[in-house]
């Protein structure tokens, strides 16, 4: 009797047919685009016309989306990991660990020793279908995608643990010109990263490993990625897309099925028509036409004859490029809106051909640029300035609703939210965590189901039962959406479920809104997912409010800026002639800086006239320019005080101290209590992304802060060294400042100690001291050291420990007081020169490069003095809060904003960095708020991780500098 095996996956069917001898007689894999049904009983009958002489067969289902299927149709259904398991054990039985992508989950199965097994959770980033979204945005084919990989020739550090970030990652680097194949094998080594940091957790990937599932399969280039991370040759099975089916089809349930019989069942299969529904979008056609007249849905957008001469704003944005000519009447020329199809310097060429041929004669007034590719179109084509997209936005907003208090702009990938206060950008937020509000998200499903975006986004309006489809991440809610089909969906149900949960994660996961009164009462709505009136109709609906959108809504951007350029009235424009585009030309390369530490990834950019821009540089070294004006930075001044620390030998062993995490600050003091005791003293580097990827393998958890995370990469740059011992304690306490309730360490700095133990196995070969320490009891801690230092290295004598105490903590204090001088002299030369203060907060591991991302460098090149939270602290004693202030650097920051609120100098304002993960919470946010606002200070917080792109940032700073005026 024949045993069929159905693994019915996210977005793929697959079957196998085994005979008696356990043999592949039949195999069929096919995308199923939701029509589950359909296809299984087109592969059913094709097996029967196959095999006419099999009337009874053994049949098995498993999958992600097999389950309800299987159950209704009473058919033994089989886990697919334990599918996978069974299969393995039978085919392969000396594998010791299976590393298995799908079309939306990722596994691994640890098959050696304790059987484990990891599994994608909270989000869908690194499988199959995040590599499909990844080639859509180079507009080539995955299997293109494997073929460009092929030929790179540097890699990039791309995101993969969300759509979101990558994206952010991928269009700079479009934008900048970087080579499609570059971004291909960059991509597959994301994918690699993620799989191996995210979801093994710090358990080890070793010995014989199978590589199972779609991309695996199909993806070449993606296993030799694996192959090169994990210093391993993979197994790459014969059959490796069936393996489910098979352990499926192997599963010893023979209940016998009649083949004709299961056919006819499956082909009467009825739905339940069970799925959680929402109340339509509209109730009947009156209140639709209502909604229409309102909105001027039937207008379209008029153009008028140019008068004078023309005003050019171009907005490159993520997925689009926008462009609006107006005349010198205000009145709009000509318009465009078009897929960047990862070229957006050739689109505007042939945009600006195009409108030199339809105008003959047009005299050009300026050329001004906003969105992701604002720098290189503008060098690229000599435009005239560039403007930060939430100060375009605002100007368009404004030209329709002066009196306009909050911006919702929802593009292709991003959201953008801006609260207007007293006629500035008060408040900015961004979509920073997940993709699954923006444009594309509704473009993902629209062509899942093979529809459309237009008429998809129109099926929805009228929709009886839209599917309650919540706020859930891309590429999971497919699941949501196939299983909603199932139960009797329509498209025009699903479309406007999607609306709807557009809207939702917008309002509740970017803005977090509690009510409509905290936006305002002049609501201005644009960005291209606003055309779709599903979604104006399921905002205005979900807040209970009625909204403007504006006829231009998704050229907001480009009309902002077309309005800047006019408004700047310049004498004469730079922008490229008819004949100089005829000889375009763009040459791109790709190299390393070597000019500092940083080691910028760069993209040179060679256009007409040998003009030439670079992209992916943190500072101006790899221009080869020199600052006209003096820079302040105090994050370069802490680093070099910093440095002044060297690695040093000594009598007695070597001690190897992490730079990472609360080293940063305490370094002055281990490092001189250490050396006046003998000991050698190694301090790791500084850290870069070979350091993180050194320590990936040992990371316990996906969602700890990228500062937690390198610490892995540091100690085993410390265990290479052959250090005699590693000294990383664990700190409850800081040292007391007296300006808050307690003086307590973040939980993850305090503890991360143990966390390294248990899960670095190499440093159980090493003496790893990470004892519980208390460096505040300044009277019990050389009783205690010394007690620990006896244990590892022998006898000590009491006065020369404490004689090294007192240096640790006179330098320390030295240390300190030098970032107070430091700040001290920063106010006086801010003060003499009328010149803008950041003080930029955060943590003292912020200092890091690798983590800051060279946001120091951003600020003072837009000509602000940098200082840091802890050199203006001490100068506001114990700070009142309403919340409970227990936490030494929140108590900083408290202090620091209200010293920024008490301060007399408009032009100093505070930027807070957050690390993902790192405690700072909405309750202090709001409470910095809350004590800034005492004096209308600007304050702007801003989320920093590995997977942060400087694009989000730069709109952030960009916008605050706007604010102060320095924009221009």
């Amino acid at each position: 009797m024949f045993r069929i095996g159905l693994d019915v996956g996210s977005t793929t069917l697959k079957c196998v047919v085994l005979n008696e001898n356990n043999e592949i007689i039949y195999s069929n894999y096919q995308r199923h685009f939701a029509q589950i049904i359909t296809k299984t009983k087109e592969m059913l009958e094709e097996i029967s016309n196959k095999f006419p002489d099999q009337k009874e067969v053994s049949i098995k289902i498993s999958g992600s989306a097999g389950m309800g299927f299987a159950n209704t149709m009473d058919i033994p259904f089989v886990q697919e990991v334990y599918a996978t398991r069974l299969a393995v054990k039978t085919l392969l039985p000396e594998s010791d660990c299976v590393v298995e992508l799908g079309g939306e989950d990722a596994k691994i199965l640890f098959l050696d020793g304790v059987m484990e097994v990891r599994m994608n959770g909270s989000c869908a980033g690194g499988t199959g279908a995040f590599i499909d979204q990844m080639a859509t945005l180079l507009n080539i084919t995955p299997l293109e995608m494997n073929e460009y990989a092929k030929d790179s020739q540097k890699l990039y550090s791309i995101a993969s643990r969300c759509g979101v970030f990558a994206k952010s990652d991928i269009q700079p680097l479009l934008n900048q010109g970087a080579r499609k194949e570059d971004i291909a094998a960059s991509i597959f080594l994301a994918v690699a990263n993620q799989t191996i940091a995210g979801l093994a957790q710090g358990r080890e990937i070793k010995g014989n490993v199978v590589y199972l599932g779609g991309p695996l399969t199909f993806f070449s280039k993606l296993r030799e990625t694996f192959d090169e991370a994990l210093h391993l040759k993979g197994i790459f099975p014969e059959n490796s897309l069936y393996f489910v089916s098979m352990g499926t089809a192997l599963y010893q349930d023979e209940k016998v099925f009649d083949m004709k019989q299961l056919i006819e069942d499956i082909s009467n299969y009825k739905t339940s028509g069970g799925y959680s529904s929402l109340a339509p979008l509209f109730k009947d056609e009156k209140e639709y036409k209502e909604f229409s007249d309102r909105h001027g849905i039937d207008q379209e957008i008029e153009t008028f004859p140019l008068v004078g001469k023309a005003y050019i704003g171009i907005d490159a944005g993520s997925t689009t490029l926008k462009a609006v000519v107006l005349g010198e009447d205000d009145k709009l020329v000509h318009t465009a809106y078009m897929s960047n199809k990862g070229s957006p310097v050739l689109l505007v060429k042939d945009f600006l051909v195009d409108l030199y041929t339809r105008f003959p004669g047009i005299e050009i007034g300026g050329l001004a640029t906003t969105g992701y590719g604002e720098e290189i179109i503008k060098n690229a084509f000599q435009g005239d300035a560039g403007l930060v997209e939430t100060m375009a936005h605002f100007r368009a907003a404004k030209k329709y609703n002066p009196e306009v208090d909050f911006i919702i702009d929802i593009g292709g990938q991003d959201i953008k939210c801006f609260k207007i206060r007293n006629q500035a950008i008060d408040n900015i937020f961004l979509n920073e965590a997940c993709s699954s509000g923006c444009g594309s998200f509704l473009q993902t499903f629209a062509g899942a189901l093979n529809q459309d975006i237009a008429d998809f986004s129109k099926s929805g309006l009228f929709a009886p039962r839209p599917v309650d489809l919540g706020s859930r991440c891309t590429v999971f809610m497919n699941s949501s959406v196939k299983q909603a089909q199932k139960d009797g969906a329509s498209v025009e149900d699903i479309s406007a479920g999607l609306a709807i949960s557009v809207v939702k994660n917008a309002l509740y996961k970017v803005i977090r809104v509690a009510n409509a009164e905290s936006l305002g009462k002049h609501i201005v709505v644009q960005g291209g997912t606003f055309l779709n009136n599903a979604v104006l109709r399921a905002f205005e609906k979900e807040l209970n409010i009625e909204v403007t959108r504006p006829l231009l809504s998704g050229l907001m951007g480009a009309y902002g800026a077309a309005l800047y350029i006019k408004e700047k009235n310049i004498e004469k424009s730079n922008i490229l002639t008819l004949e100089q585009l005829q000889e375009f030309k763009h040459v791109v390369k790709s190299v390393t800086c070597n000019r500092c530490t940083n080691h910028c990834k760069l993209t040179v950019n060679t256009f007409a006239n040998n003009n030439i821009f670079i992209g992916g540089n943190r500072c101006e070294k790899p221009l080869q320019l020199k600052s006209k004006k003096e820079k302040y930075n105090m994050f370069d001044d802490k680093k070099r005080y910093l440095r002044k620390y060297e690695n040093c030998s000594g009598t007695r062993e070597t001690i190897g101290l992490p730079f990472a995490l609360n080293m940063f600050e305490l370094l002055p003091f281990w490092h001189t209590f250490f050396k006046e005791l003998g000991f050698g003293v190694y301090v790791s580097p500084e850290s870069t992304r070979d350091v993180y990827v050194k320590g990936q393998h040992t990371i316990p958890s996906d969602t700890v802060c990228y500062p937690a995370k390198l610490i892995h990469g540091h100690m085993e740059v410390l265990l290479e060294q052959q250090v005699d011992a590693i000294f990383y304690p664990c700190m409850s306490y800081n040292l007391k400042e007296g300006k808050s309730d307690n003086h307590y360490n973040c939980p993850v700095v305090a503890y991360y100690p143990e966390v390294v133990k248990a899960n670095i196995s190499a440093i159980d070969d090493i003496k790893y001291i990470h004892d519980y320490i208390g460096i505040h009891r300044k009277k019990d801690f050389p009783k205690k050291i010394q007690l620990i230092l006896e244990r590892e290295f022998g006898p000590f004598n009491k006065k020369e420990i404490e004689k090294a105490c007192k240096k640790a903590y006179q330098e320390y204090d030295h240390y300190m007081q030098k970032i107070r001088d430091k700040g001290e002299k920063y106010l006086a030369i801010a003060k003499d020169n009328n010149l803008p203060i950041i003080v930029l907060a955060g943590r003292p591991y912020h200092l890091d490069s690798e983590i800051n991302h060279g946001i120091d460098n951003l600020v003072c090149d837009c000509g602000a003095v940098l200082i840091c939270e802890d050199a203006i602290s001490h100068k506001v004693d114990y700070v009142k809060t309403e919340v409970l202030n227990q936490w030494t650097y929140h108590a900083r920051l408290y202090s620091s904003a209200k010293y920024i609120a008490q301060s007399n100098d408009p032009m100093i304002n505070l930027v807070q960095l957050v690390s993902f993960g790192c405690g700072v919470d909405a309750i202090t946010t709001d409470e910095v708020r809350h004590i800034l606002e005492e004096k209308n200070k600007i304050y702007t917080q801003i989320k920093i991780d590995e997977i942060t792109n400087l694009g989000a940032v730069k709109i952030r700073l960009r916008s605050l500098f706007a604010a102060t005026g320095l924009e221009d």
